[in-house]
């Protein structure tokens, strides 16, 4: 059974969620996000929350209804946060030279290559924002389309394991390497003896 499919989820004041044809839309201050409901789930309000519950399946389609549960209720947590406060990735870019900026809707950066990068965020309700030239923040209200538009703009120039560039998330832990000459350099130097540059 799933334990996190029968916690009620709370809804927040000024938080809405209606179910229809197998579809629950969640709106909020900020939006609104459509969750799929499988048939084997049911989805009922009461008093200010949500609760999702498993329907009687037959006994070979049992396992899949408990994974349906446990992830239709953990989807509905995620809108009904997303439509309310909403969920947001913060991106760093390094590099010399290295810089972004938002041209209408979509986040223009330079990272070294040929032609400038180009991202557009995904969804009516996810936007990138430019605190300044390095420094990229994804908002949205949909946990999924947030992400992804993260992972793109991470993906435009992965960090460099030998040089401090590239593009990161706060707060990720980054592998530093030195590089051959300067790891061969130390390796030959006598015991006691500084290393040459």
């Amino acid at each position: 059974m799933s334990r996190i499919g029968f916690k009620p989820i709370a809804l927040p004041a000024g938080v809405t969620l209606v179910l229809k044809d197998n579809v629950a839309t969640v709106k909020g201050p900020k939006g609104e996000v459509s969750v799929h409901v499988p048939a084997d789930v049911s989805v009922e309000v009461a008093d200010g929350f949500a609760h999702v519950k498993p329907v009687a399946v037959a006994n070979d389609e049992k396992i899949q209804s408990q994974e349906n549960h446990g992830t239709t209720a953990a989807n509905l947590r995620n809108a009904i946060h997303g439509v309310s406060e909403g969920w947001k990735k913060e991106l760093v870019i390094n590099g010399t030279g290295f810089r972004a900026a938002v041209k209408g809707k979509t986040l223009s950066m330079f990272l070294g290559y040929t032609n400038e990068v180009v991202v557009e965020p995904l969804g009516p309700f996810t936007k990138i924002v430019c605190l300044d030239e390095t420094h990229v923040n994804v908002e949205g209200v949909d946990k999924q389309q947030v992400g992804q538009t993260a992972a793109l703009i991470y993906d435009s120039h992965r960090p460099d394991v030998y040089a401090n560039k590239g593009v990161h998330y706060v707060g990720q832990h980054l592998i530093k390497k030195i590089g051959k000459r300067a790891a061969a350099t130390t390796a030959g130097a006598p015991a006691g003896a500084p290393a040459k540059k």
